[in-house]
């Protein structure tokens, strides 16, 4: 379970996590939606602790992370978390086979002997096979995705992170992720938390879906209950999103 309590964050021009607090129970599908540049990736930077919050508590299977100053213990709670970077962030000098292995060195005791059984099990997850040889120019973008997320499970975290894993796709790409992300949680039995702007995504695969609006979780709520939301903010991100479909 991850437990957020109270979480501030602000840069020198604004405020962007205002007093956030939020359970995410083991083993749901937590979407947090919004407007691009509202702060959401910031969230999830917090939640990993690439960023570290100005005040509050992040309690990760019973340790605040929020505050840790240790690395060597930081860096233990991290292994914990796949994420899933909205651009890919793979390493185009290196074969598929390298790319997915490439965390497997630090994140694992396995040896490197077994790095390609491995990597050949995770792509067959993500429904590949045959690639271990390519480079990322030889992909299309949704087996970028593909390795992408065969690359953030291969250490089997506990927790899936996924920042905008729709954004820029087109709709039978989207419609992949969407299958992609839900398949994981079956598979793997996995906690995910997805932040982004795509409402649809959000209400179709989450259990609950979180609005920040202003720096603040404004519904926390499952889809069908978020429909029926008669925040103000809420109401009009619906609006915008039903119209940009159109």
């Amino acid at each position: 379970m991850i437990e957020i309590k109270n979480l501030v964050k602000s840069f020198p021009d604004r405020c962007v996590l205002d007093d956030i607090s939020a359970d995410i129970k083991e083993g749901e599908l937590f979407s947090v939606i919004g407007p691009s540049g509202i702060g959401k990736s910031t969230f999830i930077k917090c939640l990993i602790r690439l960023l570290r919050p100005d005040s509050g508590r992040i309690i990760v299977d019973g340790q605040d992370i929020a505050s840790m100053t240790n690395e060597f213990a930081l860096a233990k709670v991290r292994r914990s978390f796949g994420y899933l970077f909205q651009e890919g962030a793979l390493f185009d000098s290196l074969t598929v086979l390298e790319n997915v292995a490439f965390g497997l060195k630090y994140l694992t005791d396995i040896p490197g002997s077994e790095y390609p059984r491995v990597v050949k099990e995770k792509l067959a997850l993500v429904g590949l096979k045959d690639v271990e040889h390519l480079k990322p120019a030889e992909l299309s973008v949704g087996m970028k995705k593909r390795v992408s997320l065969a690359r953030s499970v291969a250490a089997e975290p506990k927790y899936m992170l996924y920042d905008e894993p729709t954004t820029g796709l087109d709709p039978v790409t989207t419609g992949m992720v969407k299958d992609l992300i839900l398949d994981m949680r079956e598979k793997l039995k996995i906690t995910s938390i997805v932040v982004t702007h795509d409402l649809n995504l959000a209400l179709e695969i989450s259990s609950r879906v979180a609005m920040l609006y202003a720096g603040e979780f404004v519904e926390v709520s499952e889809p069908s209950r978020f429909r029926q939301s008669e925040h103000k903010g809420v109401k009009e991100f619906m609006e915008i999103s039903h119209l940009s479909r159109k």
